[in-house]
């Protein structure tokens, strides 16, 4: 409007100035351009101002949800195509709020869930140092206190041994930690002298474009008991089946031959007797596996040399010496050191492992010595590992589930500690960690 009123006034200026100056044509014009010109550029400005003005205000809003900043929205009084443009921002703003708030919702919910959690959960960067850890964590591995900027080498130097030792083992893996060394809150709970034992998994991954890597740390040692409970009241189910299975024969050959023998007939008497004594041994042989386990004598230490000891080992089983024996003498029991060498060679061998694969090295420490049974077989899952260590559990169709559960009671009666650490690549890697 203001367009048609200003050419107006400017053919109205033109005819005056024309019927003055009829001859100066160029004159005229020169003099309404200096005017008109201008006003009319003062004119345009006002009318886009407004037009303007709304466009850096969506600009800024723009850069306020760039920054994840949903709180702005824009006002346009006029009723035109750019109130359109004005209300379909807002309704856009108005949507990122609500994902945003629902997006803090959740995320406050799993932090809670994560700090709260029993597992231990340690998330290390690129470089080395920590963006996560649970409250968990901190009350395992810095007395409570804040890990994250702490490097994880950092965090590793006040650490237990073997916590230090199978985080830097690499894969996944079974340790047990000392209870005069574990955190005042852990030890609390549980006022045993026995050792913790837990289960770490490391996970890779990429976040925001960056390598991280997960640390999860499980306590084992409530979770063990309670399944070992489980495990011996049906491992009396099993031996009480048996024994009736075993004395009911033996009790009604018994009756058979009484009546036999006060009758004269004596011919039947050899065939029962050798029945009922196949039955008794059948019975010894099932009760000593059971006994064998649940009473292990006290270890009686003697003097062994490593060459003869692992030379009775290859006697018996095939696998490979890596390294140089120590010329040192151990003291050891014998007998259970070697059943526990035997029975962890064994699953590796059967472990889908070629007896090439299969390796046995003894390393000397400065807490003692460490001797490792290796092989290249699948490795265990984290259920399977979870209950290694469970008296009778086995993946094996006919397996007892002694062999490791007996080296891990072995070793703890020798004052020692087991670990059980999945290799990179692929197999699995048993350490037995002596005394002096």
């Amino acid at each position: 409007m203001l367009m048609i009123l200003v050419c107006i006034a400017a053919l109205s200026c033109a005819a005056i100035l024309d019927y003055f100056f009829p001859h100066e044509l160029l004159l005229v014009a020169g003099i309404c351009l200096m005017i008109f010109v201008p006003i009319s550029i003062a004119l345009v400005r006002t009318q886009l101002r407004p037009a303007l003005e709304l466009f850096r205000a969506m600009s800024g809003t723009v850069l306020s949800y760039q920054d994840r900043d949903f709180s702005f929205g824009l006002h346009w009084q006029r009723n035109d195509e750019l109130a359109d443009l004005v209300d379909a921002h807002n309704d856009l703003g108005h949507v990122l709020r609500e994902q945003r708030l629902d997006l803090v919702q959740r995320e406050l919910l799993l932090d809670s869930m994560l700090q709260n959690t029993p597992v231990a959960m340690l998330l290390v960067g690129l470089r080395g140092h920590v963006v996560f850890g649970n409250i968990t964590a901190r009350q395992l591995l810095n007395n409570g206190r804040k890990l994250e900027g702490l490097t994880l080498e950092e965090i590793l130097q006040q650490v237990s041994h073997s916590l230090r030792e199978a985080m830097g083992h690499g894969g996944d893996g079974l340790f047990t930690v000392s209870a005069s060394k574990l955190p005042v809150v852990e030890h609390a709970a549980d006022d045993s002298d026995e050792d913790e034992i837990y289960h770490l998994s490391r996970r890779s991954f990429t976040l925001n474009g960056t390598e991280h890597e997960l640390f999860l740390i499980r306590h084992l040692t409530v979770e063990l008991r309670r399944q070992e409970v489980q495990t011996w009241k049906k491992v009396i189910r099993v031996i009480s089946h048996e024994l009736n299975n075993s004395l009911a024969p033996v009790a009604s050959l018994a009756n058979s031959a009484g009546a036999l023998i006060s009758r004269g007939q004596y011919e039947r008497l050899p065939e029962i007797m050798r029945t009922i004594e196949e039955r008794a041994q059948h019975l010894e042989s099932f009760i000593h596996g059971y006994a064998r386990f649940a009473k292990l004598p006290t270890p009686r230490l003697e003097s062994i040399h490593w060459h003869s000891f692992i030379g009775r080992l290859q006697s018996q089983l095939n696998f490979q010496v890596v390294g140089r024996l120590p010329e040192e003498p151990a003291m050891l029991d014998v007998a259970q050191m070697e059943q526990a060498l035997l029975n962890l060679l064994k699953n590796a061998l059967e472990s889908g492992s070629a007896p090439s694969g299969v390796t046995l090295e003894v390393k000397p420490m400065v807490e003692g010595v460490r001797i490792e049974v290796s092989d290249q077989g699948s490795g265990m899952s984290d259920t399977v590992m979870s209950n290694a260590l469970v008296p009778f559990y086995s993946t094996k169709r006919h397996g007892t589930g002694l062999g490791l559960a007996l080296a891990r009671e072995i070793i703890e009666a020798h004052g020692g500690r087991i670990m059980l650490n999945n290799r990179d690549g692929g197999g699995l890697t048993v350490s037995l960690i002596l005394p002096v």
